[in-house]
């Protein structure tokens, strides 16, 4: 089993920043592919970014790629996510998702087995 903690989100401006953390725990981290996901009111989850085992590949969404900076550290067990030049259609609920390697594409949320519970980020313009 993996538990995943999110934390980081909050209000912010369009323009502003955030980091969003995930500190994970129960499996070796650097041995899980690692995700973010989004989720507005009324729409579905949808992927925004993933990393694999040791940072060297990452892959974004087009809607923040540019904007979002993916990248995790194994001797901290924690994944982070750095938001910059937020726009209020960046505003959801954000969820850190984990799953061992396999030959997935790990943007679909169906690839993922571990789920935290989310963190609120909201953008006002």
């Amino acid at each position: 089993q993996v538990q995943l903690v999110e934390s980081g989100g909050g209000l912010v401006q369009a323009g502003e920043s955030l980091r969003l953390s995930c500190a994970a725990s129960g499996r070796a981290f650097s041995a899980l592919i690692m995700g973010w996901f989004r989720q507005a009111p009324g729409k579905e989850r949808e992927f925004v970014a993933s990393i694999r085992l040791q940072g060297s590949s990452t892959n974004y969404a087009d809607s923040v790629k540019g904007r979002f900076t993916l990248y995790r550290d194994n001797a901290k067990n924690t994944l982070y996510l750095q938001m910059n030049s937020l726009r209020s259609e960046d505003t959801a609920v954000y969820y850190c998702a984990a799953d061992p390697p396999d030959s997935k594409t790990y943007i679909s949320l169906y690839e993922y087995s571990y789920w935290g519970q989310g963190t609120q980020v909201t953008v006002s313009s």
